[in-house]
């Protein structure tokens, strides 16, 4: 009786070994096969909330696989079920279990999109319209692309409770993937802006004319707009923060410009410096009611570090840096010496 169990029981062992090897010998088979994908390659991308289940169906009706439940037989027993949505690059000669490391691993195709310092919201859209990842989204294909862009800016206010988002957005180079969407990557702006404004904002020296941080951050996207010149920031800082702090006007011209909106040419004039909009500092005293550009972190530092000379005045010597005055009556002299004999080359910015 038990010399018989004990054949039974090898006899079941040997049939499970044979199972086991053969189902070895399958998956192998399976996992080792080439994809069958053009010689220039491919891009395979998958939706958020894509499954295992429903890429290997349509992976096997487009013959790129075959074995779809051995994949999955697999996929369920090593727990490999989840993967990453985004576009992922297939090349020729890679494998099934290449593809299936990918996914898992979340070896997605990352691009990149750069925003410069200084530029306002409409700037920005325009470069995100522009982009080859985001062109070619169906929605940015309609003749109203303008409209899916809005909707993703108001999505922002929404959620992050902002009245504007001028300013509120982080100028730097974004990496994303193709299942990132343009709310998601104006959502990492926005955080990191939150974030270094936070930061610069518990480390200020005590006595800033700024009720809140918001208003620095208006001083930052003035200071932003008025130089490039990386050593004037603090200086530009210190004129404002010392004419807010006697009640005197800011006087700045970036400011005329972003409340004339469209209807400025690129020639400020006269006329222009009595125009009532709510940005018109040579009209209004303190700060306009947003920030008019997306200022940099070196403009925020220097808008919550700035110099503490005596300095009041200043304006542009035409090679992109500017002039510094204690007195009206200096100013009024280096606006004679630079602004009135400017050379055909005159720029009131490096970056003009």
């Amino acid at each position: 009786m038990l010399r018989a169990l004990k054949r039974s029981l090898a006899s079941v062992l040997l049939v499970g070994l044979v199972v086991f090897s053969g189902y070895f010998v399958l998956v192998q088979k399976c996992l080792n096969q080439v994809l069958q994908i053009p010689e220039a390659g491919m891009v395979l991308h998958i939706d958020e909330g894509s499954n295992l289940s429903r890429l290997s169906a349509s992976l096997e009706q487009q013959g790129i696989i075959y074995g779809r439940r051995l994949l999955l037989l697999h996929a369920r027993i090593n727990e490999l079920n989840t993967i990453h949505a985004g576009e992922y690059r297939l090349e020729p000669g890679e494998t099934l279990a290449q593809l299936i490391e990918k996914l898992a691993g979340g070896d997605v195709i990352y691009y990149q999109i750069t925003f410069p310092e200084g530029l306002t919201l409409k700037q920005w859209l325009k470069i995100i319209e522009q982009h080859p990842q985001f062109s070619g989204h169906p929605d940015m294909q309609s003749a109203d692309s303008s409209r899916y862009l809005n909707q993703q800016v108001e999505q922002l206010k929404a959620t992050y409770s902002l009245t504007s988002v001028e300013g509120w957005l982080l100028p730097e180079t974004y990496r994303f993937s193709g299942a990132d969407t343009v709310f998601g990557i104006l959502s990492r702006a926005h955080e990191n802006m939150r974030e270094v404004l936070e930061n610069e904002w518990e480390q200020r020296p005590v006595g800033l004319p700024y009720e809140n941080p918001y208003e620095a951050l208006i001083m930052a996207s003035i200071v932003e707009k008025e130089t490039g010149k990386a050593s004037e920031r603090q200086q530009i800082a210190g004129v404002f923060v010392r004419r807010m702090e006697k009640g005197m006007k800011l006087q700045t011209d970036p400011t005329v410009i972003y409340g004339l909106g469209s209807s400025y040419n690129g020639n400020l004039t006269r006329r222009d410096l009595r125009s009532k909009t709510a940005y018109n500092t040579y009209m209004i005293k303190g700060l306009p009611p947003t920030p008019i550009a997306m200022p940099g972190r070196a403009a925020i530092h220097a808008a919550l570090n700035p110099d503490d000379s005596d300095t009041l005045f200043f304006v542009a010597k035409g090679d992109g840096s500017h002039e510094f005055s204690t007195s009206l009556e200096d100013h009024v002299q280096a606006v004679r010496q630079y602004q009135l004999q400017r050379r055909s080359d005159y720029r009131s910015s490096p970056n003009e």
